[in-house]
């Protein structure tokens, strides 16, 4: 049996967002004004920094001017486009009407924001961290938690490289290597698996809401020069819709005129035969957005969940020897569709309370100064303030749920807390009966301005090593064809946006599940929205998925 190395650290870091590398980065700002030295170690399960970030992305830049105060005057990619024009369109099937800015509080408005790819603004974080003495480790995927004879989190484990499908080690076959920290930090992002973990292992979400999320996808197109208008930003709801599920659309005029457009398709929708990736590619060939695409070229796709939960899903942030920052934790805020300033923001003192507890010579214990700084900090007032935004449209519909919101949102801007926070149920739970609705009608794609789901992974970049275990692994593998295919016509060959899940052999009375987990875009949505929450997605070999460009 092979013995796995082990590397000391004061702190480790899974996962390079925004999130993770603003932490290393105020983790080594504080060490250097202190005039000492903190070993600080960020690891990567994308093949580079920005492989797996996907966003939007409309950025608020309140904490990169608390992290960075020098960032616009330097060769960051956020300073390159600022949000020049705020639209807020409501969809009919054919129309489009523009909500005026008047109806919507001041904090909607996007008023000195900047709009990205989050990917490369994540590049140049990593390059400003490495300066700094951060140790950044891409394609290195953390899968494992090390605890210490006490229970308290000590570290992580990468995986181990050159494993067979069968589980027998190939000629390759490397070890993992330990990580040993003071203490821990996991931003891996939305559902992370090792998140998930500590959280059932600590119990950090039993004075929390149900955590709910979306899951968007993201297309990046080249547009006709005519059409490209820098720094203009629009938001969509409505159309194509139903009353059986919510959500949006997003259009960005970002560089070198290109345009980010997206859909998310909330996961507590109701209807199992909905498929998010559908819904992206109907709301296209609304009027308004297929006008805007028509002569472009679609030249990126990918997709990923998004917390939708809010204050009230946020668990509890501290553990022994660790915190969960970013959106491993949930500090999305929904109505402003923006979250990589809370994610920082977060990580920011998640960070100042590690260095405080290291500099006093503590380790492996709770950072009890972290939720403390939350509670109060302007990102717990800005979620506060949003709190019943998404219980409220999901109550009482897109229209009349939309309405709701806004008045509390104004009441809580001007100063009139609400006094009641409203609950959340979790998305695996919706789900009505197969026959019990109607399947909703898609486009046949085109191949100019609607696409196949395969023709879109193959523009993702994604790649697995082949001979690997798969890493959607089923707890139980009856479920799919004796419980979800009767119930729901399987779900999951919808609401996957890459083709993973197929059932075949349902026409000669042999129906069989088949994961095709080379397809995976790690958008974690099976894990998310499987009814009997049968798919555990684990971790893949390190530097196996998407690989993004300008995402």
């Amino acid at each position: 049996m092979n013995e796995r190395e082990s590397m000391p650290y004061d702190v480790v870091i899974v996962g390079a967002g925004p999130a993770g590398l603003s932490a290393a980065i105020r983790l080594k700002q504080l060490a250097n004004e202190a005039g000492s030295e903190l070993a600080v170690c960020v690891l990567e399960k994308g093949s580079e920094v920005g492989a797996h970030i996907l966003s939007g992305a409309v950025i608020d830049p309140r904490a990169m001017d608390e992290l960075l105060p020098d960032w616009r005057d330097t060769d960051c990619p956020l300073a390159e486009t600022p949000v020049t024009q705020n639209h807020h369109w409501v969809l009919t099937a054919k129309k489009k009407y523009n909500l005026p800015h008047l109806w919507t509080p001041p904090f909607l408005h996007n008023k000195g924001t900047y709009t990205c790819s989050l990917g490369n603004l994540c590049r140049w974080l990593a390059g400003r961290a490495e300066e700094l003495g951060v140790e950044i480790f891409p394609g290195f995927a953390a899968a494992e938690i090390l605890f210490d004879d006490d229970g308290r989190v000590k570290g992580v484990a990468t995986g181990d490289m050159g494993v067979a499908r069968d589980g027998t080690h190939k000629g390759d076959y490397t070890p993992g290597l330990e990580i040993h920290a003071k203490y821990t930090f996991f931003a891996e992002g939305v559902r992370g698996h090792l998140t998930k973990e500590v959280i059932r292992t600590f119990d950090l979400a039993k004075d929390a809401q149900p955590q709910v999320y979306g899951l968007g996808v993201k297309e990046l197109w080249d547009i006709e020069p005519g059409k490209h208008e820098p720094g203009k930003v629009v938001h969509t709801q409505g159309f194509p819709l139903g009353d059986d599920a919510n959500g949006g659309g997003w259009i960005y005029h970002q560089a070198g005129g290109q345009v980010s457009i997206g859909f998310v398709t909330w996961l507590s929708y109701t209807n199992p035969h909905i498929s998010p990736f559908h819904e992206m590619q109907k709301w296209k060939t609304h009027p308004a957005v297929a006008d805007l695409l028509k002569g472009g070229k679609r030249v990126s796709y990918g997709a990923r969940a998004i917390n939708d939960g809010g204050l009230q899903s946020i668990p509890k942030l501290v553990f022994p020897g660790g915190a969960l920052i970013g959106c491993s934790a949930g500090f999305l805020n929904v109505p402003r569709i923006k979250g990589t300033h809370g994610a920082q923001k977060s990580a920011m003192m998640a960070a100042e309370a590690a260095f405080k507890a290291i500099a006093a010579g503590r380790e492996h214990d709770e950072l009890s100064a972290y939720p403390a700084a939350f509670e109060g900090s302007w990102l717990h007032k800005e979620l506060s303030v949003v709190r019943n935004v998404v219980p409220l449209v999901k109550k009482f519909g897109d229209f009349l749920g939309s309405g709701l919101s806004g008045i509390t949102m104004w009441a809580e801007h001007l100063g009139l807390k609400m006094p009641f926070t409203m609950k959340h149920h979790p998305d695996h739970e919706s789900l009505w009966r197969a026959d019990l609705v109607k399947p909703p009608v898609y486009p046949k794609a085109d191949g100019v301005l609607t696409f196949d789901r395969l023709s879109s992974v193959f523009l993702s970049n994604t790649n697995h090593e082949e001979d690997q275990p798969v890493h959607l692994t089923l707890r139980d593998p009856a479920i799919p064809i004796e419980h979800n295919l009767p119930l729901y016509d399987e779900p999951a060959q919808r609401y996957c946006p890459a083709g993973v899940y197929e059932v075949v052999g349902a026409e000669t009375d042999d129906p069989r599940f088949v994961i095709n987990a080379q397809n995976c875009v790690h958008c974690k949505t099976c894990d998310i929205k499987d009814p009997t929450q049968n798919i555990n997605w684990v971790v893949p070999e390190g530097g196996g998925g998407p690989n993004y460009p300008n995402m």
